[in-house]
């Protein structure tokens, strides 16, 4: 999730979606889909203003560490391997860059 973070941080809001659209990461799907989230987010706190005209870009994004599963599978002998399923936090800023406030 991180690279695929890294990518995007500091850059305009549609070059972002075309970079998470073409990036063959799995990560990449999950990070779009919180970015137009985000943009929409944006939309219904500015009703005055419009995306196109406004020149968005991600301010800034961070991962953290979230929530493990935790599972044992049948190894031989009667022992068993512990399987992490790990997930993760991800926080996302968008911000106008001709913001007059």
């Amino acid at each position: 999730m991180r690279l695929v973070v890294d990518l995007i941080r500091g850059v305009n809001v549609e070059k972002a979606l075309y970079i998470l659209k073409f990036t063959n990461k799995e990560a990449a799907i999950r990070v779009e889909k919180l970015l137009l989230s985000a943009i929409k987010n944006w939309e219904a706190k500015n009703e005055d203003k419009r995306v196109e005209d406004s020149n968005l870009y991600v301010k800034e994004v961070s991962v953290g560490g979230g929530r493990q599963l935790k599972r044992l599978r049948p190894a031989p002998q009667g022992r068993g391997y512990r399987i992490r399923k790990r997930s993760n936090h991800v926080h996302l800023i968008v911000d106008s860059k001709n913001d007059n406030n």
